[in-house]
């Protein structure tokens, strides 16, 4: 056991765990914030992606002590029920998720492909979330949401002036 410093979600957090712990855990179990998800165990399906400094990675197999002193960012810190993150608006209007397990991941995946590539391709689209397992197959509404949510973005940015 060791003493990790975490920020997650812009919080600080000081947390007891095996440093070899995967992050998800440590985000679920020991933070207890439950929307980053447990999927293959083996970085294969994206359903526990989060952003770590910005880049989203799989903390299913990311160590905890390799998150120490880095911004970690998980599905609970993108937007708030009343303010909504634009690809989470666009995953409700174009009614995206089916069982919907696998949607925190894809949204994570989608946040960090419209910050690099505000106006996406549908071959960037799928090269962006190609790792993002959906059993459902919903991959057309994630695509269609992808678009939406980056006009979304254009209305916001021009509203505020930006």
């Amino acid at each position: 056991m060791a003493s990790l410093s975490l920020t997650i979600n812009g919080k600080k957090q000081t947390i007891d765990a095996d440093p070899q712990m995967p992050l998800l855990w440590a985000i679920r179990d020991v933070v207890g914030l439950k929307g980053t998800k447990f999927g293959c165990g083996i970085a294969q399906c994206g359903a526990c992606t989060v952003h770590l400094n910005g880049t989203p990675i799989r903390s299913c197999s990311t160590p905890v002590s390799a998150a120490a002193g880095k911004k970690i960012t998980t599905i609970e810190g993108i937007g708030t029920e009343k303010n909504l993150h634009p690809v989470q608006q666009a995953w409700i209007e174009e009614q995206v998720p089916q069982c919907g397990y696998c949607q925190s991941g894809q949204i994570m995946s989608a946040v960090a492909l419209l910050k690099d590539k505000p106006s996406p391709t549908d071959a960037d689209i799928d090269a962006a979330m190609r790792g993002n397992i959906c059993r459902c197959g919903t991959y057309g509404r994630i695509r269609k949401a992808i678009h939406t949510a980056a006009k979304l973005s254009k209305e916001t940015a021009s509203a505020s002036g930006k």
